[in-house]
Parts: C-alpha cells; structure tokens; sequence
C-alpha cells in the first residue's frame, strides 16, 4: 500500500508539473496514434473512435484492486448518463500483452459493462499506445516466477475530435464521473 502511494504521489507530481509547465510553456501532447487490436480481433486505431468522447483507461486483468474498480465506476457513471451514454466510448487498453491474450481480456470484461471496448497490442504497440498518453507501467516481480504491473492509473477524456480534455483520478466515483461527463458531453 505505502508503495503504491508513493507511486502515485509520484505520478501526480509529474502530471502537476507537467500542468505547471504549460503556463509558462506548449504542454506535452496526450492521447495520439496507436494500432491495437480488439478482444474480438479487429484491429483499430484511433481513428476508428472519431466522433465519441472516449474514456481511456490503462491497465491489466490480473490486477488485484484498482483496475476492475475504475471499470466498474466507468459502468456506474454510463448509466447514470442515460441516453448521452451513446457518445461516450469507454476503452481499456491493456498494459500486460504476455498475459492479456484477446480470449483473456474478453473473459475479463465481461465482468463489467459491455459498452467498455478492450484493446491489446504486443510489446511494442502496448509501448506506443502508453508513450502516447504519459503511461506509466512496469512489470515487478513478486516471486515464484509471478509479477504485478505497476502502473499510472488515471482516466482520460478525449473530446470526440480525439483532443486530449481532461485527466481523472482511477479514484474517481462513479457519480462524479458522470457529473463530469454530463458537462462535458451535451
């Protein structure tokens, strides 16, 4: 626990001086191009979610706590959005290809809402799809062959232009999710 605290401490103070830096100078570019491929085995790119808001999300199947929570807030705040729920894509985009086969993440979200769309790629394209969005992510060892991911764990909005908008916390609840969707998606 104090280890992920201090992880995420770490993080925010990147994502702050990153905010901090873009008063004084052009903020980094988040959110881009990636090439990743669906749990049912399309390919896509970002292209292909032109004209939605998207609701980014970085993370792993066997992760034990945060991930399945910020999935099952995306859910929460989807149907509290009611019908404006249909301009929102939500995407889970996988930090861990070794263990996050297709068949795997498919399994998986079926745990959740089935409007959240899961993506994966190999090693490199789960490397461009994280550069792209300031991802942070790490395999870490914890014995007996088996490993955790660190990871940043943040949620992304994009406008439906793929314009980065707005970083939230993974902690974000539902409700608050949705207030903030609400505001933004008319």
């Amino acid at each position: 626990m104090i280890r992920r605290n201090v992880l995420a401490f770490a993080i925010l103070s990147t994502v702050l001086a990153y905010a901090a830096a873009a008063q004084t100078a052009v903020a980094p570019q988040i959110g881009g191009h990636f090439e990743l491929t669906t749990t049912d085995g399309h390919d896509v790119t970002e292209q292909d979610y032109r004209g939605k808001w998207l609701l980014v999300y970085f993370g792993y199947t066997y992760c034990p706590d945060v991930c399945p929570t910020v999935l099952n807030e995306m859910g929460t705040a989807l149907d509290e959005l009611g019908p404006r729920a249909k301009h929102i894509q939500p995407i889970f985009i996988s930090i861990d290809p070794t263990r996050d086969s297709q068949k795997v993440m498919a399994k998986y979200l079926k745990s959740f809402d089935p409007r959240i769309v899961g993506l994966r790629g190999d090693g490199d394209a789960t490397e461009e799809a994280a550069k792209a969005f300031h991802v942070y992510y790490r395999a870490r060892t914890v014995g007996h062959g088996e490993y955790v991911m660190d990871h940043s764990a943040f949620i992304y909005v994009l406008n439906p232009k793929g314009k980065f908008v707005q970083l939230l916390s993974a902690d974000v609840p539902g409700h608050r999710l949705a207030e903030v969707l609400k505001k933004l998606v008319k």
